[in-house]
């Protein structure tokens, strides 16, 4: 592939939209959850598999039940995807826009699953 051709690619993928929303990872041995919420959930899904294929926890919240049972008990899980009103960007700042959609939408997740206490790892509001 010449170099030209490489750039095109590259310019498509940096101006193309990643599927971006809600996902959960569960403690299998517990049940319990944590959502959170991603601009990139492939890229999320990646970096937790890595985690677990190094047994290497990044996230604190599970990091007790992470050292006592291991990754191998946490499981990936999309919740929800936005779905971009365009096809391409014109520009990465474009992205902004769907970062408080892609905020409520965990919100209103976290809300319906209430992972708190003994159902997750969230702390409660207030």
């Amino acid at each position: 592939m010449d170099k030209q051709r490489k750039k095109e690619l590259a310019d498509a993928y940096a101006h193309s939209f990643r599927p971006m929303g809600v996902y959960q990872i569960r403690n299998t041995a517990n049940g319990k959850v944590l959502v959170r919420s991603s601009m990139d959930l492939e890229g999320a899904r990646n970096r937790f598999e890595f985690m677990k294929q190094m047994n290497t926890n990044t996230l604190p919240e599970l990091k007790a039940d992470w050292e006592a049972h291991g990754g191998g008990v946490f499981e990936f899980s999309e919740l929800d995807r936005i779905k971009p009103r365009e096809e391409q960007l014109a520009d990465r700042s474009e992205l902004k826009k769907y970062q408080d959609e892609v905020d409520a939408l965990a919100e209103l997740w976290v809300e319906k699953l209430q992972p708190f206490g003994d159902k997750g790892y969230h702390k409660p509001k207030g």
